[in-house]
């Protein structure tokens, strides 16, 4: 396994963590994204979006090892790159 396989496990894992939090401290993620949830469609949608979302980003990749799978990391890390 070469250090390339860490690193994308190591990704996915981080992934997999942020989505866990999300999904079950909804008001955590203030500190990561900025964004407050009011009310309960608010904590809903963080639930859905950061939650479920980023964890099936970090299982799928996981589970199909296809190199083109890895590419929704490189969009994902130009999107928030270039937002901030």
């Amino acid at each position: 396994m070469g250090l390339l396989s860490i690193l994308k496990i190591v990704a996915s894992a981080g992934t997999m963590g942020t989505g866990l939090l999300a999904l079950i401290k909804p008001t955590a993620i203030y500190d990561f994204t900025g964004l407050t949830a009011s009310g309960g469609r608010g904590i809903t949608e963080i639930r859905t979006i950061f939650g479920a979302l980023f964890i099936a980003l970090g299982i799928v990749p996981l589970i199909y090892q296809q190199p083109a799978i890895y590419l929704m990391w490189i969009n994902r890390l130009n999107h928030r790159t270039s937002s901030v």
